[in-house]
């Protein structure tokens, strides 16, 4: 769990994820559509992507990838975010955090 949190905290976007994930590539894609450099970690490429799959599923995150903290802040998955890009408020959030600059 600590070794999470300080992936989380390192960057303004952080994205977890899988290579063999649709949805995760489809949240890459938009945040890299909107103009953000997301730091993404692939689950199913780095070592101990396992063992931090399994500290993302303690936080609450189901399923596990994509997830998706801005800001150090757990955003959530693939429908919380499209919910937020859909109701205007991702930007918003992206500029926040220091992300975005529009």
């Amino acid at each position: 769990m600590e070794k999470l949190q300080k992936m989380i905290s390192e960057k303004s976007v952080v994205i977890f994820s899988k290579n063999s994930c649709c949805m995760s590539h489809t949240i890459k894609t938009l945040f890299l559509d909107i103009g953000v450099n997301p730091t993404i970690y692939e689950l199913d490429e780095i070592n101990r992507g396992k063992e931090i799959e399994h500290a993302l599923a303690q936080l609450g995150c189901s399923p596990t990838v994509p997830v998706v903290f801005i800001g150090g802040q757990l955003v959530g998955g693939a429908n919380q975010v499209m919910s937020l890009h859909l109701n205007r408020s991702l930007i918003p959030m992206l500029k926040r955090a220091g992300a975005l600059w529009l």
